[in-house]
């Protein structure tokens, strides 16, 4: 019985989670997950927080409670990594990240004694990497995905040829970051408890701007300067590691760099590779079929297993083999390029240019209309009865059958619904 009480103590805020884009799919292993990250008080009053970044006095009248005790109760929520805040004006802004990217991650960014992170470790482990539905969920549902691969800038070097584009670079991110800070690994840290963790650095996820800004703040990551950055991205480099970063041009969030046989996104990539859970580089590998000699260095170092050895179908040598790159899950990293023996592979541009967002809001919004979670978004005061209903219209309209959804998207960019919605937003979120 005590379960279930607890349990259901932690079903609003597991309702709130699944408000965003990015949702969490409901097991015993989340509540498990959540009851180890937040005590029972924390869920409910997380649980009543916006989607959108709030003020201290926002969260205050929502929960009813002296602005400096609701501004204490956020600090020490981010503090625990599981709240994100920002400068904005002569004021703060929280705002609670989804699982991940966000305080999953948060959790294992550094070593900490007042969670039991071996205990977490393996609660992750069963619920990502066993369980599966969350990281399915996460990784495959619509077509813009949370994570993009950025292309190996070593690789590129060697090409005069390709055009790159600034935002496809990882130094681009630390040229233009505000703030730049380091942590470990998640991913790395969460194996290492479980005895199953690779050789590759550990302290080495790359974190920019106001996510920087928040986790130095709080003591979740380590400010560092260009410099020291660009260290690691060549211990990466020097690691065959693959740099995974957020889906946009502008303001990138974080850069993490990632192996095959540890991460996240990596394992989405192979486990669900037909569903395509990771966004491309721009950038594809091409094997010289009469200069390869099937050595079989581009097929240890991919990090997708997207790249095997064949039969060459040569007559005079029928044991001889070569390389064969399966297009359809291929990465664009160029990992294979930059480790290839005697000129045998290529690196060429895709026939067909993969599309960025623009920047985090722009990302959020098209993975909400995709998912069916838009109205979270446009009316998101749960307090209110007036956007509770509205949003419950309007999520009915996105959980009509595609046909019908898609005439019904034209009402939804409408004139209409946008001097609507920005109504609501000057009455009720001054």
């Amino acid at each position: 019985m005590a379960h279930h009480t607890v349990r259901a103590g932690f079903a609003e805020l597991v309702d709130r989670l699944n408000r965003y884009p990015q949702g969490a799919h409901e097991s015993d292993l989340l509540y498990k997950i959540l009851q180890i990250l937040f005590n029972e008080k924390e869920a409910g009053l997380v649980a009543a927080l916006p989607i959108k970044p709030f003020t201290a006095k926002k969260a205050a009248l929502i929960w009813r409670l002296p602005e400096a005790k609701a501004r204490n109760f956020l600090e020490n929520l981010a503090d625990k990594g599981l709240l994100v805040d920002m400068a904005h004006g002569k004021n703060t802004l929280y705002a609670l990240p989804p699982p991940m990217a966000g305080f999953f991650e948060f959790s294992l960014m550094r070593v900490r004694s007042d969670i039991d992170q071996k205990a977490l470790s393996e609660l992750f482990f069963q619920y990502l990497n066993v369980e599966e539905d969350f990281i399915k969920e996460l990784f495959t549902e619509g077509e813009t995905q949370l994570g993009r691969v950025f292309v190996n800038e070593q690789a590129i070097a060697q090409k005069s040829n390709l055009m790159v584009l600034d935002y496809e670079k990882a130094s681009e991110v630390i040229e233009t970051a505000s703030a730049l800070a380091v942590g470990m690994c998640y991913c790395r840290h969460k194996m290492l408890h479980l005895d199953r963790a690779c050789s590759a650095p550990m302290d080495i996820c790359m974190t920019f701007n106001v996510a920087a800004e928040s986790l130095i703040r709080h003591g979740n990551a380590r400010r560092i300067d260009k410099k020291e950055c660009y260290d690691l991205l060549q211990q990466a480099y020097d690691n065959n590691l693959v740099q995974f970063g957020e889906n946009v041009r502008e303001k990138v969030n974080f850069v993490c760099n990632c192996c095959g046989c540890c991460c996240e996104a990596l394992l989405a990539a192979k486990r669900f590779a037909i569903l395509h859970p990771v966004h491309t580089t721009n950038f594809l590998p091409e094997i010289i079929k009469d200069k390869c000699v099937g050595c079989g260095k581009c097929v240890r170092v991919c990090p997708v297993d997207s790249i095997s050895l064949v039969p060459a179908g040569d007559p005079e040598a029928p044991l001889r083999k070569i390389a064969q790159i399966n297009v359809e899950t291929c990465l664009g990293c160029g990992l294979c390029f930059k480790n290839r023996a005697r000129d045998c592979i290529d690196l060429k541009a895709r026939d067909q240019r993969v599309i960025t967002p623009v920047n985090g809001t722009h990302l959020r919004v098209l993975m909400a209309i995709e998912r069916g979670k838009l109205q979270n978004f446009i009316f998101d005061n749960r307090v209110l009865w007036h956007h509770r209903a509205l949003a419950a219209v309007l999520g009915a309209i996105l959980s009509l059958p595609p046909v019908k959804r898609i005439l019904a998207n034209k009402q939804i960019k409408s004139r209409y619904l946008a001097f609507l919605s920005e109504r609501f937003e000057k009455q009720y979120y001054r």
